[in-house]
C-alpha cells in the first residue's frame, strides 16, 4: 500500500538502524508525545533495535489516558440521568473514574452508547427529538476539529437536544510542563506529526530554545520513526537544538490554517488537570461562550460537586506510575502491578485501557 509499506521496509530499517549506530557517542533519552508513536514503537520493536545508550520515554500522548477522574465523575452523573442517551468513543468506556466507570453505568440500565465520531451523535440527536444526546468529546488537536464540526452541524440543524462534554487538551504546555521538571530526563523530543499537520510548527520553536532541546516532527512508521530518532540525535550529538520537519509528506510548517481558525473561533485555553501529571497552564481547551449551549458540563451542573474520595478509590489506582512514566521520570518495567494485577482485562490505571495508553501498547506487543 502507497505510503505505508515503503515505510515498513526492512532493508530502508536497517539502514537506519546501522546510521543512528554509527553516530551515536553517549546516552540520550528521547521521548516521543503521541501515543500512536508508542504504539507502533511497541509494535515493531523498535527499542530492540536501538543501540544500548539510546533510551525512549514515552509521553502523555493519549487524551484518554490523561482524563481526569472529575470529569469522568461528571460524565458518569450525566450518564445516569434519564433524559439523556450518552455516546463515546468505546476507549472511554472502560477508563475508571473515582468508582466505576461508563459500562458500569451502562450495565445498571443507563443509555451508554459508543460510537467512531461525534458526527454519529449529531445523527442520534435528530433521530431521538425527545432526547437529550451528550458526546465524551476526548481528544488532542488532532481530533478536535471534528468535535467543532459537529457543533456546528448541530447548529445548521437547529438541533437543541445536541450537547458535548469535553476533555480536550493542547500538546506543547504538556512538553514545557515535562522539560520544566527538576526531575526531567528528556533531552529531545519526536513530536506528533498529526498534531503538527493541524497546528504547524511554530509553538516548538520557542520551546526548543527556552530548554535547548531538539524537537524533531515524526511520523508513524517504522522509517519515520527510526528517521526522526536519526535526526535527533544528529542535534544531539552536535550540540544544536532546533525545530525539524522529518514528517514532510504530511506535515506543513503553518499547518492547517482553516482548521486553526475554526479552534480560535470556537475554542479557548484554560488551566487544565492531566490525570496522573496534575494542572498544566493553557492546556485545556473549552468551548467559548458563545457556544455553550452545546456545553454539557454547563447544561448539566452537578447538584453536588462529585469529588474524589480516598476510601471510594481503588487502593492500587492511589500506587499507579502512570503520571511517572508519561513524564518520562520512569518506565513501565517500573510498575509492580504491570502484567500481574494490572491488565486490559483489569485495568488499574488508564494507560493500561486505551489502544494507544503506553502501559496496553507495552502488554500487547511485549
Amino acid at each position: 500500500m502507497k505510503y505505508i509499506d515503503e515505510y515498513r521496509d526492512k532493508e530502508q530499517v536497517k539502514v537506519l538502524v546501522d546510521a543512528i549506530q554509527k553516530i551515536v557517542t553517549r546516552s540520550w533519552h528521547i521521548m516521543e508525545i503521541c501515543g500512536g508513536q508508542t504504539h507502533a514503537i511497541s509494535r515493531y520493536r523498535i527499542e530492540e533495535l536501538l543501540p544500548q545508550n539510546i533510551t525512549l520515554l514515552h509521553g502523555p500522548g493519549c487524551p484518554v489516558c490523561v482524563t481526569p477522574m472529575p470529569i469522568i465523575d461528571h460524565a458518569l452523573e450525566i450518564a445516569k440521568r434519564p433524559e439523556v442517551i450518552f455516546a463515546s468513543f468505546g476507549d472511554m468506556m472502560r477508563v475508571p473514574g473515582t468508582s466505576e466507570d461508563l459500562l458500569t453505568v451502562k450495565a445498571r440500565g443507563a443509555d451508554v452508547r459508543m460510537l467512531y465520531s461525534s458526527l454519529d451523535a449529531v445523527e442520534l440527536a435528530e433521530k431521538n427529538p425527545d432526547k437529550e444526546i451528550v458526546f465524551f468529546a476526548v481528544g488532542f488537536e488532532t481530533t478536535i476539529p471534528v468535535h467543532l464540526t459537529a457543533v456546528k452541524e448541530a447548529e445548521r440543524r437547529r438541533l437543541n437536544n445536541f450537547s458535548l462534554i469535553t476533555s480536550l487538551f493542547a500538546v506543547p504546555p504538556a512538553i514545557d510542563a515535562i522539560l520544566s521538571d527538576a526531575e526531567s530526563k528528556v533531552d529531545g523530543f519526536l513530536t506528533a506529526g498529526h498534531v503538527c499537520a493541524i497546528m504547524g510548527n511554530q509553538e516548538y520553536y520557542d520551546l526548543a530554545k527556552r530548554y535547548h532541546r531538539p524537537m524533531v516532527v515524526t511520523g508513524f512508521e517504522p522509517l519515520d520513526l527510526l528517521y526522526g530518532i536519526y535526526r535527533c540525535v544528529l542535534q544531539l550529538e552536535s550540540g544544536k537544538a532546533d525545530v525539524e520537519n522529518a514528517y514532510k509528506r504530511v506535515v506543513l510548517e503553518d499547518g492547517n490554517p482553516m482548521i486553526r481558525r475554526l479552534m480560535n473561533e470556537m475554542l479557548e485555553p484554560f488551566d487544565q488537570q492531566w490525570r496522573g501529571i496534575g494542572q498544566i497552564a493553557g492546556s485545556g481547551l473549552q468551548l467559548r461562550k458563545k457556544y455553550e449551549k452545546y456545553d454539557a458540563v454547563k447544561k448539566f451542573p452537578l447538584k453536588n460537586d462529585v469529588k474524589v474520595s480516598l476510601n471510594k478509590l481503588n487502593r492500587l489506582s492511589l500506587h499507579c506510575i502512570a503520571g511517572e512514566i508519561m513524564k518520562g521520570n520512569k518506565q513501565v518495567s517500573d510498575c509492580p502491578y504491570f502484567g500481574t494485577t494490572c491488565k486490559p482485562e483489569t485495568p488499574v490505571g488508564a494507560p493500561m485501557v486505551s489502544t494507544e495508553g503506553v502501559c496496553a501498547a507495552y502488554y500487547n506487543y511485549k
